[in-house]
This record gives structure tokens, sequence and C-alpha cells, in this order.
């Protein structure tokens, strides 16, 4: 490929940034739409955090269980990053709930607990928050279909699961998006006007909060006040300006024509593209956003066509996010003026990875951030991107004990 397919103009990314905040704008008025805007119905304690929760984050293919015990507010995690388990097994034909449920609970036993205490449960797929602190999945992502589960509570059956083996007993379980979970570990700092919890690693989504009277799918009836924590469900948003092999990448895939950001920018889906502009060279059949940076990171051993197209579909990437989040902040603004300070907590293999060549992905991110968000007439607004350590589990311990 001599021509850079991938390439988008600031004017074109201007109008995917656009397209972004009409798009969720609509998803805040109606259900289903194609960014859905699902309330999370758990307000966050920003002080006086204090007890103990055990957290359970399913992501991608990984798995992580840990105790995390906060004291006047500080988090303290046990074991320090959470017990982890590789549980890619969960995308195989014929996996079933109870199995997952079993994949699920042997880690617990590994965990000392002395006292009963509360869940949460970072889940890091598309489900509808419920009243209760629960989720009702909408849907499977990244390769998973648990046909069973759809449709279905996500907490309650792990809770009388886990209830059944274990001793002591769990109080309860609140369940919430990776996402969300990153963006409730951001307010470990009060000193921001607004905050964004970002995903770009296997998978991506957003999520930010929302003041209630701008959510006018909740009805006129509703009690739910104050701001209302939001899981976009961004992976979802069809922007404009993919390419023909995008379109290939989509009709090779399992969900036709779902998750279309995402199949355009995640770490999931970028090998994918890269052998769909080569349909007759070889690859392995596993080619994720890590094999693509190691082309680019390496170049000497491998060919110069594959070195050339991995960093145009890396950049591009990178420049989608940055639409995506200039869109975003577009709606925090509109909703409220005042915020001109966002902390954004960034988590994902992909946005952290490094181009040894040339610029970083969050680098690249962050710098076309800066400049159409100038072209939005938004250059008053500053984003400053902070990772987090373990924030899924901080934030997901903070939903527990909320």
């Amino acid at each position: 490929m001599k021509k850079n397919i991938f390439r988008l103009k600031k004017k074109q990314l201007v109008e995917i940034a656009q397209s972004l905040q009409t798009k969720v704008e609509n998803g805040l008025k109606k259900d289903d739409t194609e960014v859905q805007c699902i309330p999370t119905f758990i307000t966050p304690k920003t002080t006086a955090i204090n007890g103990s929760a055990t957290v359970l984050d399913l992501g991608g293919t990984n798995y992580r269980v840990a105790v995390v015990d906060f004291v006047k507010g500080k988090a303290t995690i046990h074991p320090e990053n959470g017990w982890k388990k590789d549980l890619s097994v969960m995308k195989s034909a014929g996996f079933t709930q109870d199995k997952l449920f079993q994949e699920q609970g042997d880690p617990i036993a590994e965990i000392k607990r002395d006292k009963e205490m509360p869940i949460g449960y970072c889940f890091s797929y598309p489900a509808e928050s419920m009243p209760n602190g629960d989720a009702k999945l909408l849907r499977w992502t990244k390769g998973v279909d648990i046909k069973e589960m759809v449709g279905q509570p996500v907490g309650e059956p792990l809770l009388k699961y886990l209830n059944k083996k274990n001793k002591p007993k769990f109080t309860g379980i609140k369940v919430i998006n990776d996402t969300v979970a990153s963006l409730f570990a951001g307010l470990s700092d009060s000193s921001y006007d607004g905050y964004i919890g970002l995903i770009v690693g296997t998978g991506t989504n957003m999520a930010t909060f929302v003041p209630a009277e701008k959510i006018k799918k909740l009805g006129k009836d509703s009690k739910v006040k104050g701001l209302v924590p939001i899981n976009l469900e961004s992976g979802n948003f069809n922007p404009p300006y993919l390419t023909v092999v995008d379109e290939k990448v989509d009709a090779c895939s399992d969900a036709k024509g779902a998750q279309r950001f995402e199949k355009a920018i995640s770490g999931m889906y970028l090998g994918e593209i890269l052998k769909s502009v080569f349909p007759c060279d070889e690859f392995e059949e596993r080619f994720d956003a890590q094999k693509l940076t190691s082309i680019m990171n390496y170049p000497d051993i491998h060919k110069k066509k594959y070195v050339d197209v991995a960093g145009w579909i890396y950049k591009r990437s990178a420049q989608l996010v940055a639409a995506s989040l200039a869109g975003l902040v577009a709606v925090m603004v509109d909703h409220n003026p005042s915020i001109k300070k966002i902390r954004l907590v960034a988590e994902g293999s992909l946005f952290w990875s490094e181009y040894r060549k040339g610029k970083n992905y969050k680098d690249m991110v962050m710098e076309e951030l800066d400049v159409l968000l100038a072209e939005l007439g938004l250059e008053g607004v500053k984003v400053h991107v902070a990772k987090m350590e373990n924030a899924n589990l901080i934030g997901s311990a903070i939903a527990a004990l909320s």
C-alpha cells in the first residue's frame, strides 16, 4: 500500500468529534441509541471512605481479585496488584455461566478475609445499571458469547454462587463498568471541575458525570439528582471516515455492524486491520496491538511495507481517540460552561504503549486533543491525563463502599 488511506485531516477529525458529541446527546435523550450513555445508579463517596471490600475485575482476557482496605480515604490493596488469572478461556465455544462462576470463584480462596464485606465487581462489558447497584448484561464484546447471561443480572447470581462456597460470606455486590471504575478512581483528587474515565486496551470506552437534568431519558418524574456517572459505551460509535479496510475487518468479525469505533482503534483489532491490508501475506492468527507496535519498534527485522502501514494504523487510532475525547469535552462544557480543568484517568495497554521511533501513543492523543479543542472553541479547557495504578480496583471498592 503506497497511499496512506488511514490519514485523517484536521477538518475530518473535527467532524468526528462533532458526530460523537451529537450521538452522546442523543443517547442521553433516549434508549437503544448508537452511543447508549448508560446511567450508573451509584453515587460515589469522595470523602470519609472507610472499610473493606473484595474487588473482582473481569477484563477482556484477564481477571483479578483483591481486598481493598480504606482508612481515612487512603486505599491499601491486598495482594498489592491483585491475584491475577488468565480468563481467555471464556472466549471458547460452549463456555457457560457455571464455568465462568467457577473460574471466578477459585482465586477468592487465595485471598485472606476475616470478616464479612461487600463486593465491588468491575465488569468490562456493556451492562445496564440497576437501581440496586447490580447491572443487566446487554451484550458481550471482545470475542465472548455466553448466551444465557445476556439480559440477566450480572451480580446477584455470582453473589449467590460465591456465598455457597465461601466463609465469611459477602454482604452485597455492586457492579460497575471498568470505565466507570476509572472515573471513580479519578475522584481521589478533588481539585478538578470535571472527570473522564477512558479505556484504550483490548477494547475501548469512555465515562463521565452528567447532571441528572440533562439525562432526559430518566423521565420528568425521576428522583435521581446531582451528577450521574454515565457509561457511554463509546466503542459502538460509528464515526465518519472509516475506510474500505475497516469495512473488511467488520465484515469478518463476530458482530458485524457493531463496535465500529472499537474495531478501528482498540488493541484487539489493530493487528486485524494490518492483516486485512495484506490479505495474501501470512501472519499469526492472533495478531494484536502489541505485535503491531513490535513491528514499529523493530523495523530492521520487518518488511518496510509492514512498518509503514503499522505506523499509519497506530497514529490513526490515537487521532480517533483524541477526536472522541474532544467530542465528550464539548458535551461536558455545554452542560456546565464553568468547566476548565478536567482529570482524565486513562487505562489500557495501548494508551500507555511506547513507540521507540516516534511519539508515544499517549503523547499523540493529548497533542491532537489540544488542537481539536482549539478548533471547537474550547482552547480554555485543559485536560490532564493521569495514570493510576489499580484504578479499576480502587474505583470498584469505592462503588462497593458507597
